[in-house]
This record gives structure tokens, sequence and C-alpha cells, in this order.
């Protein structure tokens, strides 16, 4: 095998492959970037990983001189490419060796045994596709409510749920709730399925697709080993779907709100900021809602403390407490101008949307449990 290809095109394939790569693989050979060139369509190169959950593979073009493949260490590739001088590369194998040439630079790696690789997986048939910006900003929108609590695998999921041209991405970590709503285009107007996709694949998808004008999504028949795929641009990733039974949490939504109140975001998210640096770890910011202000309190006892007044429209009084870390996950992913926060008690969850020039904006919506305090 013998093909050369720009410096930047390397770099750009072998670090999107390698960020897939297992952090404790239970195999050697799962550390590898499977390196294959085919002289067909002008010469091509394909860069493939799999640790048998995610997938990721990406297709460059490239001056192939004989095809072959090799498997080699996919992180030392990536950090060798990113190092290079910004001159052609030629990577050739010699034997059991890979050499990579760029300029003065040379660099030999030792291959791995193809043979102990696992076969990828096969992108299953697409169920639709969405432009890569807006399911970037879902996916940012959503993914902040999924646990990182491996103990709860269920929870780091991200509920995919597809009825025709909607497509709702929902998660939760038993404390909030983010739900997002939005269209897309569906391969069949009737097209229904569900998918528990990790929220750690969702946003590196979006990380990595986001720059790209559509995605296409891509998911098993039903009965079939569970696959969720995502391609665009040249670049594939397939992962396995978590199986279980998602807790219906729409439940939790409650059906009325006795309270309102509308802030600016910015100036809360900048205030949530200052008075929390007096909280202490597992320590609430309090909000006490009355005519006309909300005041943010921080701080209890003889320790430090904060307080900062902001402009609100309320309905009627009420403090609520909140962790500050979920309070401002929850403001950062506000795509309004200001937010409404709909309350029914200083105990009941609180519903946070997006508000617009006196409009609610329903396609997005963040509960969260408030924290119980004393006076």
């Amino acid at each position: 095998m013998r093909f050369m290809v720009d410096r930047d095109v390397l770099a750009d394939a072998v670090g999107w492959v390698a960020r897939a790569l297992p952090a404790r693989p239970p195999s050697p050979v799962l550390t590898g970037v499977k390196v294959k060139a085919e002289t067909e369509d002008g010469g091509k190169v394909t860069l493939a990983s799999f640790d048998y959950e995610v997938s990721a593979k990406i297709e460059i073009g490239a001056d192939v001189e004989d095809a072959g493949q090799a498997l080699v260490s996919g992180r030392l590739l990536a950090e060798i490419a990113k190092l290079l001088p910004a001159k052609p590369v030629t990577f050739q194998l010699e034997g059991a060796k890979a050499v990579v040439t760029c300029g003065s630079s040379t660099f030999t790696l030792l291959t791995m045994p193809l043979d102990d690789y696992p076969a990828l997986p096969v992108l299953p048939s697409a169920v639709g596709a969405i432009e890569a910006g807006r399911f970037a900003s879902a996916v940012g929108q959503v993914a902040v409510a999924a646990t990182r609590d491996e103990t709860l695998p269920l929870l780091t999921g991200v509920r995919v749920e597809i009825e025709g041209e909607k497509l709702t991405f929902l998660a939760t970590d038993r404390y909030r709730l983010a739900i997002k709503e939005l269209t897309w285009k569906p391969t069949s107007p009737d097209v229904s399925r569900v998918a528990l996709v990790r929220a750690r694949t969702l946003s590196e998808v979006a990380k990595a697709f986001g720059h790209t004008e559509e995605i296409e999504v891509s998911l098993t028949a039903p009965g079939i080993a569970d696959i969720i795929g995502f391609a665009a641009a040249g670049r594939e990733t397939t992962s396995l779907l978590i199986d279980g039974e998602y807790p219906q949490v729409r439940k939790l939504l409650p059906d009325t709100f006795d309270n309102a109140a509308v802030l600016a975001v910015t100036p809360l998210i900048e205030a949530v900021r200052r008075v929390s640096l007096v909280a202490e770890r597992n320590t609430p910011v309090q909000i006490a809602f009355s005519e006309g202000e909300a005041v943010l309190n921080a701080g209890t006892g003889d320790d430090a403390q904060a307080s900062e007044v902001l402009q609100a429209d309320v309905t009627s009084p009420i403090t609520v407490a909140f962790n500050p870390h979920y309070l401002l996950e929850g403001l950062s992913v506000i795509d309004a101008p200001s937010v409404r926060l709909s309350m029914t008690s200083a105990t009941r969850p609180v519903l946070f949307q997006g508000e617009a020039d006196g409009q609610v904006k329903p396609d997005y919506r963040y509960l969260l449990v408030p924290i119980r305090f004393t006076v």
C-alpha cells in the first residue's frame, strides 16, 4: 500500500476518527485506526475506528499508487499528522510497518493484525435528514439534562422520537428534564420510530458534523440489532442504542402553573454566575420574586454572602432555590432574549421557556426541580 495525501486533509480525517477510540479498550487492536487505500474513483483512502459500540469512518481523496490496508495506532497517527510540516504526506506499508513521510520527517509505525480487528457495522437505512446547525443546537439544548452517572445507563441517553416530520429529543437526570421539538425531512411521511441514544454520542456527532450542511440519520429496522447512524460530508458514524424502557417523564410536566416571571436571559446568567461564587458545594441560589424584581441570594450564616437585584415581570410573589450549576446549564441553552419561569410552589418543578416579543417559544422546555430551603 502506498498513497500521497495533503497534510491538512489527513490530519483532519485521522483526528476525527481517533476521537471515537475508547479510553480503556478491552483489546489492544481497538486502539487502532484502519487505513484502506483504493485506486477506484481516482484514488481514495478510508479511515475507520470501532470499539464494538461506536464506529467512525471517513473517506478522503488521495493519490493512490498501490491499494491495500493497514491497522495502526490511532492516537499516535493523529498526533503525528497534526504536527507534520505543511507538505504532502506519503503513507506506505513496508512489511509489518507503516512509514509516514512528510518533507524531511519520517515516522515508522508498527502495524497490528487486521485479522483480529472486528468487522465495521454497516450504516442502516436512512430515516430522514436535518440541517446540521439545527441538529447541533437541539442536541446542545437537551444533552445538558442527561446524567453523566454510568450507574444509571438509561438516563445517560437522549430519547429520540420520530413521528413523520416531527423530531423530538428528550433527556432527564431525575432533577431536570429537557424537551426539544423540531421539524425535519423524513424519508417517509408516516415514519414512526423511537431510539435511546447516548448523549455523549449525539454531542460528538453535533460537534463533528455541525459545520456541514445536512446530516442524514439512519436506524436499523425494528427487531434487528439496534444501531443508529449519522452521515454527512463523507463522514459516517454509528452507535449501538441503549437497551431498556425509558421512564415516562412527560408526566413530570405540570398541567397548570400559579406563578410566572419573565427576565432577560443574559443579565440573569451573569447574575447567577456572580452570586454563586459564594455558594458552597450543594448549596442553592435563591431567587425571591416580587413585583417588578427578582432578588438573587447565595451564601448563608457566617460564610460569604452575595445578593443581586434584577428587573422582572412577576405575576405574584414567590421564592425558589436552585442548584446553580443546573440553573446555568438550562439558561445557557435558551435561544431567546428572555426566559419565562412558570411556577406552582417553592417545591414543585419550575418550567423554563424562551420568550421573544411577549410570545413563549413552545419548541423547547427545561423543567428543573427546586431545592428545599429554610428561611
